[in-house]
């Protein structure tokens, strides 16, 4: 579960180029474009612009370079040419790269518009709470002091904590171990070792943490219709604490514990 600092270099170069996808949404205005148009376009860049590869593409026999979770989709959403983004809405796009044999996993919720209050406070919630996590790796660490800090986080803000889906290691493969829970107990599981790579991927529900999948076998949404958001980095263990792969360029100052 431990990689060498050569393996470290090149997931730290498809972090740093993941990061830059994002900074193309992040540039770009959502509103009115269909979730199959802005898959079209990251594919474009990642494939076109970076020389990489869009990882999700192909994994399992999924057909899209990314994931559009809109409103009460927790994950795994499809792109659609009919699912157009409007005014209000929350979307979550989970975006997978690999550059050189390894693979970095963000994702990030983005705001459509003019969206209320509450849909705001559940995504600055969720985004807090996967930098408490965040801030609770290093050497020596427990997986469970990870879960904990989140959960804490999110059930002191009134959210729930979505159970069926979790971070994951990662390296040439998209998924390895160890699994990265989002609950626990802090003190308890594996310890962390400088070199592990995973990410921490939070989902966070305004309603109840039950989810269900829908038909097309992919989408899975709150149960109760509720909105849900998620963030997404790729970690790895460092000498002194943490370095976070996927960083972007705005969320500088987010490691001061």
């Amino acid at each position: 579960m431990t990689k060498q600092p050569q393996e470290l270099a090149l997931l730290a170069e498809s972090g740093r180029l993941l990061a830059s996808v994002f900074g193309l949404l992040d540039r770009t205005s959502l509103a009115d474009m269909s979730t199959l148009q802005i898959d079209e376009m990251v594919e474009q860049f990642i494939v076109h612009d970076l020389q990489a590869r869009p990882a999700s593409k192909g994994q399992y026999g999924y057909e899209f370079a990314l994931n559009s979770s809109v409103n009460d989709v927790v994950c795994h959403g499809v792109p659609s040419q009919s699912n157009v983004l409007r005014d209000g809405d929350i979307v979550n796009f989970d975006i997978t790269l690999e550059k050189n044999g390894y693979i970095a996993d963000s994702s990030k919720t983005y705001l459509v518009g003019e969206v209320n209050l509450a849909a705001k406070r559940l995504v600055q919630t969720t985004y807090k709470a996967m930098w408490k996590g965040i801030r609770a790796v290093r050497p020596g660490a427990r997986l469970g002091d990870i879960g904990w800090a989140i959960e804490r986080h999110a059930k002191r803000n009134g959210y729930s904590v979505v159970r069926e889906y979790c971070g994951h290691g990662i390296g040439r493969e998209m998924h390895e171990e160890p699994q990265i829970l989002h609950f626990g107990k802090p003190g308890t599981g594996l310890a962390l070792r400088e070199g592990m790579v995973f990410t921490i991927e939070p989902m966070l529900n305004r309603g109840g943490r039950s989810v269900r999948t829908e038909a097309d076998g992919w989408t899975v949404v709150t149960r109760d219709g509720s909105l849900s958001a998620q963030f997404e980095h790729t970690v790895a263990v460092t000498a002194s604490g943490v370095s976070v792969l996927t960083l972007r360029p705005d969320e500088l100052g987010m490691l001061v514990r």
